[in-house]
């Protein structure tokens, strides 16, 4: 059975940095398209980021466009997220997930890791 398990989340100050990481335990991570979604109370679960089993193609929310880099190492079953120039509205628990078919959220995902930005 596959698990994901994110870490790196925390509080920082408006304009800081945060790197998050998703550990794929279980064989496969590496034919999988894989994401960073975002739980908001207002929101729901939207995607932030997206990487194709390929690396070359990628996806981001506009909101986050120039400041956040999606990327993956398949030797390690490890998929990342660089956020800087961290913004308030960026708050939220960020789940790693797997992409399904049509960019859908699959339920195989992570518990995620809590990200607080504010001053």
């Amino acid at each position: 059975e596959v698990q994901l398990v994110e870490s790196g989340g925390g509080l920082v100050q408006p304009g800081g940095s945060l790197r998050l990481s998703c550990v794929w335990s279980g064989a496969g991570f590496v034919h999988e398209a894989m994401g960073w979604a975002r739980q908001t109370p207002g929101k729901g679960l939207e995607w932030v980021s997206r990487i194709g089993n390929d690396v070359r193609s990628t996806f981001y929310v506009d909101s986050v466009k120039g400041r956040f880099t999606i990327s993956r190492d398949d030797a390690k079953s490890t998929l990342y997220l660089q956020m800087n120039r961290l913004k308030p509205e960026d708050s939220g628990t960020y789940i790693c997930a797997k992409v399904e078919r049509g960019a859908v959220i699959s339920f195989v995902r992570g518990k995620g890791t809590q990200v607080t930005v504010s001053s």
